[in-house]
Parts: structure tokens; sequence; C-alpha cells
């Protein structure tokens, strides 16, 4: 019965690290969307079980992402809630028809340099960040706030017994995960995120630390599909803007993420058109919802391919363990610390940073190392949006530069 799924073992272990690593995000970034924590769940749900299902990208996995958090911030106080269905499904809408006319393709002349500047960018922001999630602190709002203040919130650690505790908890995951590789075979069978928080849960509980735990509550209740007041406001100019900027930043950041993916396994390639289409699909049912928009989010995906995983039957298994767990059992949810799942991402950020691609560009192509450096600076300083375009930007103009420079020279040899 299982012969027609070769792979079943592998993607059921990718796909409980992947949902490990999709709770923390999705109730994070819900809450600084300024929306209930339980409407992030549901995009991830549907993420899984909607988006996960359609070609695409096979080992792609889609949520709620952090890039789309002030954008959603700013519709939410502008708007309302109510009215964040209506935008979402929307642009699900604009995004189904930009797969249609096969606009998603144009993505594949993305740099290399690009692609890896914006995963060292955005492994430098979600480790800042997640080592103030280990110790319970607030973090700042800002990918270069988060590096900086990182000398006072250690500061801060050492005067605070309970944070010090949290971020040791934090600590030991990553430990566990690094040195999980050098435990026996069959013990190596086990994804080490998901020992490591496995192991956590267990110690903080048996030794009564301290430490937060994931809180959610049911999901009865808190989707709320847009009624017919909240469909009136596509009458009005002003939604609209927001609707188009939240299909093309959505895209954009999907897309982006799909050639990143592409680098760090050897399967199937992106289908970049029908990728737009099952986000689009997506971003469609999560506004018949009333959810937050999705998009494909790198962190997730990054987890995936680390996890293991062969086929798209781990994100359709993450997003099952995303709706059973919330929806069913929340309970079991506020068993897992939560500077366990910070250490799971931090390790996750640490292998975003391609060291030996920076070292590699620097030796040989020292323009294209340039722009991997502008491009993970620009993501921390200021947005992944802005600093991948300003990473695109560089990547043009380096190419109109040789190419204005090149010279071309024709010998005749008499040979015809």
């Amino acid at each position: 019965m299982l012969s027609g799924f070769p792979f079943l073992r592998q993607d059921f272990l990718a796909s409980v690290v992947v949902f490990l690593v999709a709770v923390p995000l999705c109730v994070g970034v819900a809450v600084a969307s300024g929306v209930p924590a339980e409407l992030g769940l549901v995009t991830g749900i549907v993420g899984g079980l909607v988006t996960g299902l359609m070609p695409g990208s096979s080992l792609q996995v889609s949520g709620p992402a952090a890039g789309l958090t002030v954008i959603v911030f700013e519709a939410v106080d502008e708007f309302g809630v109510g009215a964040l269905g209506v935008i979402v499904f929307m642009a699900g809408l604009l995004q189904l028809a930009m797969g249609w006319l096969r606009i998603g393709r144009w993505f594949r002349a993305i740099s290399v340099s690009v692609v890896e500047g914006m995963l060292c960018g955005i492994g430098l922001v979600i480790i800042a960040g997640q080592i103030y999630a280990a110790a319970g602190l607030r973090a700042p709002a800002t990918g270069l706030g988060k590096i900086t203040g990182l000398p006072k919130a250690f500061a801060d650690m050492l005067g605070d017994t309970a944070a010090m505790v949290s971020f040791l908890v934090g600590a030991g995951t990553v430990a566990v995960v690094v040195l999980w590789k050098r435990a026996p075979g069959r013990v190596r069978s086990v994804p080490g995120a998901l020992a490591a928080v496995a192991l956590a849960t267990a110690a903080t509980a048996v030794l009564e630390l301290p430490v937060a735990t994931v809180q959610v509550e049911g999901l009865l209740g808190v989707v709320q599909p847009p009624g017919a007041e909240a469909f009136g406001l596509l009458a009005g100019p002003a939604l609209w803007g927001t609707v188009v900027a939240f299909a093309l930043i959505a895209s954009a950041e999907s897309l982006f993420s799909a050639a990143a993916v592409d680098r760090l396994h050897g399967g199937p390639r992106t289908q970049y058109n029908k990728e737009m289409v099952a986000q689009g699909a997506g971003n469609t049912v999560c506004g018949l919802l009333g959810a937050l928009p999705m998009t494909a989010v790198i962190v997730r995906s990054s987890a995936n391919v680390a996890a293991g995983a062969r086929t798209r039957a781990s994100r359709v298994l993450h997003g099952v363990w995303l709706l059973l767990f919330a929806a069913a059992m929340p309970w079991a949810l506020a068993l897992i610390p939560v500077p366990a799942l910070a250490g799971v991402l931090v390790h996750a950020g640490w292998k975003l940073i391609p060291f030996r691609q920076i070292a590699s560009l620097w030796n040989g192509h020292r323009g294209e190392a340039l722009i991997l450096v502008v491009t993970a600076v620009s993501i921390v300083v200021v947005n992944m949006f802005e600093g991948v375009l300003i990473g695109l930007g560089l990547a043009v103009a380096k190419t109109a530069w040789e190419a204005s420079h090149l010279r071309t020279e024709l010998v005749d040899k008499g040979a015809g």
C-alpha cells in the first residue's frame, strides 16, 4: 500500500519539523500584524492544505510572512480587521491572473548573488530576533535594531534569572540540533530539530522551569468571512492601492523564495507560473476566511529541505498538524517552550548564511560578492522586499556596465 509513497517516512518527519517551526512564526506574525494569533494559524493551515497540494515549487512552504507585517498592520489600522479578508481575497485573484498571464517566469532571471544575499540577510535577522525570543525579551521592530540591541539584551539577561534560564533552554536546543549529527545512525533518523524540541519540552516539564510556552486558543469563532459591508469598500479607490501592494509584494517574496529554495536541494525546479497560481489560490481562500495574507516563507522552506523532505507531502502534512493541534489540541501546543522553538529558528537562520558562496565569489567574482553583501545589509537595515530590490538594481547596473565595456574583435583567417 505504501509503495506509491516511497518517501513517506522522510516527508512525515520533515512535516513535524516544519510544523514546529511554523507555529511560532504563524503566531508571531499575526500578533505583529495587529490581529488575533489564531488568524496566523489559519493562514498556515491554508498554506499547507491548499497551496501545498498545488504544483509549482515542490518543497516550498507557504504561510504568513514577516515581510508583510507592516503593510498588514497599516491596512488593519486604516480599514479594520473586517476589511482584511476582502483585501487578501482580491490580492489572491490578482495573483491568479498574473499566473495565468505567465508573468511568474520573469523571475527566472534573478541573479544568484541577489538570492544568496537574500538568504544571508534573512538569516541574520532571524538569528538576532530569536535571541530575544529565547530570553523572553521584547525584540526591536527593525532588523538593524535587533542586531544593535543585542549587547543590551545580554546585559539584561545577566540581571534576570528567569531570562537567563529561558535563554539557556534555547541555547541547549541549538546545541542538541548541532550535535545530533554525531549521534548513532538509528538515532539520527529522527530530525535533530524534532529531538531537540522534544528534549527541551521534557526538561522544562520535569524541572518546572520558568519559561514561556506557546499560547493558542481554539480556532472556532476566529474565522469570520468578509460581509457585504467589507466588499462595499471596493467601491472606493483607497482599498485598491492596498490590494495591489499585497499582490505584488506577496508574489515577489514567494518567487524570490522559490529561487532560493531551488538552490537548497537537487529535486525538481520551480515552475514559476504555476507557483504564482498556487499562491493566488491560497490567498483567495485566506481572504474568504478573513485570515492573513500568505507568501512562501524561506525559513519554513529551508527547514523543510534540511529535515529531508522529498515531495510536497511534507508541506501538506504540516498543514494537517497545524489544523489538528490548533483546532482540537491547543493544550498540546502549550507544552512546547518558546525558547526551544527560538533555538530551532536560530539554527535555521545560521544555515541560511552562505559562507562558502561568499568566499567563492570573493575569490573569483568580487563584483558579485559585493552585490551579495549589499543585498544582505540592505535587508537588515531596511526590509526584505526593498533590500532585494536594491540588490536587483545593483545586479542590473553591473550587467549594463560590463555590456557597455565589452570589446569584440573579428579575425578573418581566409577560411570563409
